[in-house]
């Protein structure tokens, strides 16, 4: 009967140890992609990575370690599609979304080649929000959906997440540059008289590619 009992005791000892013990993921997010750090470590990532490829056009010391972004890490940026527009991976993604939403994939890439080819170029800023809302101060935005005065917020989530993952390829620059190092595009539809300045480049479905003839951005 006492072996019984000593049984019976080890057993719910057993027991409570299992219900009592510390669980090792309780502290780990269930979902980084929500999770605020995971987004800051991207936006970190992305200041770095920006900055070697203005100092490569440049010809500046370029940083130490550039670390990648990760698919996880950029979807934790901005997730709502709400946020201020200021670091560079939403500046890319909303400026991708916007000008090519709903568009193939080929356009939304296109598009962030040419801001990818002119950060840090003679005549562009060498941040992606410099780039993307240059002109803004004079009401001549380069990119327009940054100043014709309607909300910058996001529409369709799936849109911008593929948006966000082109803008994590351009700056981990694992972007192949379909436009041929084009700083300039238009619409099919429509026919500026700018283009005439420039050597077209490329096209895509719904897109123009152009570059200077002399390599000066104007």
């Amino acid at each position: 009967m006492r072996r019984y009992w000593i049984a019976a005791c080890f057993a719910l000892v057993v027991v409570q140890g299992q219900a009592f013990a510390v669980d090792p993921t309780a502290n780990t997010p269930k979902d980084p992609v929500n999770n605020p750090q995971t987004g800051k470590v991207a936006e970190d990532k992305a200041e770095v990575l920006e900055q070697k490829a203005a100092a490569v056009k440049e010809g500046e010391a370029t940083p130490a370690k550039a670390e990648p972004i990760s698919s996880v890490e950029v979807q934790a940026v901005d997730p709502a599609g709400a946020a201020p527009v200021d670091d560079p991976i939403t500046c890319m993604a909303r400026t991708i979304y916007w000008e090519a939403k709903g568009a193939k994939d080929a356009d939304m890439e296109a598009v962030a080649s040419v801001v990818m080819n002119r950060l840090g170029h003679d005549g562009f800023p060498d941040t992606v929000c410099g780039v993307v809302k240059q002109g803004s101060e004079k009401k001549a935005c380069q990119f327009s959906w940054w100043c014709d005065g309607r909300s910058d917020q996001v529409q369709e989530a799936v849109e911008y997440d593929v948006a966000k993952e082109i803008a994590r390829k351009a700056l981990n620059k694992s972007l192949p540059d379909r436009t041929k190092g084009a700083m300039y595009f238009h619409d099919r539809n429509v026919k500026p008289d700018w283009a005439k300045e420039y050597i077209r480049t490329t096209e895509t479905g719904k897109f123009m590619f152009y570059k200077p003839r002399d390599g000066a951005a104007k």
